[in-house]
């Protein structure tokens, strides 16, 4: 595509540093924090994910685009970034499932696309000097200007992100009839299998005899969802300001706690719920929902210098020595021994950087992992965790009454 008619736009961070690229999605100015991902494709479902909320995503693949956008890859109902940054757009995307292009998409949601800057320059200043508060315009070309709107940007440490995504009421999910026959036929194997569900009547919920989970939406990914249903469980999305005494009317066999945007450490009202909730009924915990049951377990989290973003990030079970490659998405950490006792033991570490990336209280019948093992998009590998969290929901509902 020829640039000589095309718009300019300009990415600045708060360490004073200036990159000029041309523009794709919306116009106009936002402000966030300047992260980046090393996946080479997902980009939809990474646009996607609620926990981009406010973040400003830089790719570290060169080319973007080309597969365009489908409407069965959301991971929500809407893209959260802030702003879209990528080395080389590709505008005429080809792709059977495509429905419209990345550019329409971004434009369509009022979010700014920057092309042809030099990513790698980018992603050097990230990893040198940490994930940092930025601004994209095409409406301001001036330098100081810029760099001071993304100094005076709200920080990231101390923001509860949650409070601004999270559902407003409890919605209710089954997988559909359809599925389950494709499923219960062999016709995909579970392990692969992405359950397609809808939102139904409470009447229509209670009347269904499966296993009942409870999901606090922290900021949750459609695939867990999927991966949830998949295993014959029902689940009742509630938001994150849901009291413990709300979630156990429901009388769940499970409880799960999604991940999010923001600072773990800010969520203090989901912090104080999931203390109350432990050991009451079986617990589940990704990316968000595992710092926030260290928190409740009395732990401590840091910021990470600029985070753990992409689909191949080693993983270390240290229960069984095995090696996992994980989807990760985070720029907070527990801090490793500040979990005291109550019989909580730190599962799984990064080989990376050995940073916690799971625990379980087995007396307390909780257990979580940093990463993501409901990918999409990434590997595989920690799919087993589902079926771990299927045996606990199914000892739970049929314990005997007595």
């Amino acid at each position: 595509m020829s640039k000589k008619n095309r718009k300019r736009v300009m990415l600045a961070l708060e360490n004073g540093s200036v990159f000029t690229g041309y523009n794709f999605g919306a116009e106009g100015e936002s402000t966030g924090e300047v992260v980046f991902n090393t996946g080479m494709t997902g980009y939809q479902e990474i646009l996607t994910d609620p926990s981009y909320h406010r973040q400003i995503v830089t790719m570290t693949y060169p080319l973007i685009g080309n597969y365009g956008i489908n409407p069965e890859d959301y991971e929500s109902d809407k893209p959260y970034v802030a702003g879209f940054v990528v080395k080389e757009y590709c505008p005429f995307p080809s792709n059977y499932r495509m429905t419209e292009t990345l550019s329409d998409f971004l434009a369509r949601y009022g979010i700014i696309g920057i092309e042809d800057i030099d990513t790698r320059e980018l992603v050097r200043i990230i990893r040198e000097k940490g994930a940092m508060r930025g601004v994209l315009s095409t409406i301001d070309s001036n330098h100081d200007s810029l760099v001071a709107k993304a100094k005076a940007a709200p920080d990231m440490v101390g923001a509860d992100l949650v409070s601004e995504i999270t559902c407003s009421e409890p919605y209710y999910v089954l997988e559909t009839p359809e599925s389950i026959n494709k499923r219960k036929h062999g016709l995909r194997h579970i392990k692969e299998y992405h359950a397609e569900f809808s939102r139904i009547s409470k009447d229509e919920f209670d009347r269904s005899p499966l296993p009942l989970v409870v999901a606090f939406d922290y900021g949750i990914k459609y695939n867990i969802l999927r991966k949830l249903l998949a295993r014959d469980l029902k689940i009742a999305v509630v938001p994150a300001t849901m009291t413990a005494q709300e979630v156990l009317a429901y009388n769940p066999d499970g409880i799960f706690l999604s991940n999010g945007p923001g600072d773990p450490d800010a969520v203090k009202y989901a912090i104080e719920t999931i203390r109350n909730l432990l050991g009451k009924k079986p617990m589940f915990g990704i990316c968000l929902g595992h710092q926030l049951l260290g928190l409740a377990l009395k732990g401590s989290t840091f910021k990470l210098k600029f985070g753990h973003r992409g689909e191949n990030q080693p993983v270390m079970d240290t229960t069984t020595a095995k090696v996992e490659i994980s989807s990760q998405n985070h720029g907070f950490a527990l801090t490793p021994g500040s979990i005291p006792g109550e019989g909580s033991v730190i599962t799984h570490i990064n080989l990376n950087d050995n940073t916690v990336e799971g625990l379980v209280a087995n007396k307390l019948k909780a257990f979580s992992v940093q990463y993501h093992p409901e990918s999409s998009p990434g590997p595989h590998d920690s799919d087993y965790l589902f079926d771990r969290f299927l045996e606990l929901v199914k000892s739970e509902c049929c314990k005997p009454a007595f």
